[in-house]
């Protein structure tokens, strides 16, 4: 399955670019190979409406006949690694050939792009930096082809904390459980 990230605006060489870099470069050696990334103008002399519509046409050009399309948005749904690799894994089966993730401008996603989208996908309630968005999308891409093949990568469950007293009664108190100091 051939991947394809269409993106409003440039990035330029900095953090964000090299940790999409970084994610791409792992993405090659997987049976998904290296993404290809289609960087679309960003609309900077209009605002609002007729950017996002500008923008729209530009993303909706980029996208590959018969493909299965990913529109990130912040009204996507929060998947969790296993069930977007779950859904990368149907598209595969099913006889898809290729993938695209769409990553809209500052202004977001125009209800053409939502409605030509197999899944709308957020990556939570909080508001991210379109360039960081690139890298986090890559990495889960990653993420999705090791779980898809059965490397290590992925540890499902992650981080849980330990189990502790029972938190006071009055959420005002804090007890602390007592330690001694140790000068090592």
């Amino acid at each position: 399955m051939d991947l394809v990230i269409v993106a409003v605006g440039r990035d330029r060489a900095g953090p964000t670019r090299a940790l999409y870099d970084h994610y791409a470069g792992r993405l090659a050696s997987t049976v998904f190979g290296r993404p290809r990334l289609v960087e679309v103008e960003a609309k900077r002399a209009r605002t609002g409406s007729p950017r996002r519509e500008e923008e729209a046409a530009a993303l909706l050009a980029a996208i590959p006949a018969g493909a299965a399309v990913v529109a990130l948005d912040e009204r996507g749904e929060p998947l969790t690694s296993t069930a977007f690799a779950d859904r990368l894994e149907s598209w595969r089966d099913t006889g898809r050939r290729c993938l695209t993730c769409v990553i809209g401008g500052a202004d977001g996603l125009t209800d053409a792009v939502r409605a030509r989208a197999d899944l709308l996908l957020g990556f939570g309630a909080m508001t991210w930096p379109h360039m960081l968005v690139r890298a986090m999308l890559a990495e889960q891409l990653y993420r999705a082809a090791t779980i898809l093949s059965g490397h290590p990568y992925h540890r499902e469950g992650g981080w849980r904390p330990e189990p502790g007293p029972a938190p006071p009664a009055d959420p005002h108190t804090v007890r602390l459980p007592a330690r001694r100091c140790e000068n090592r």
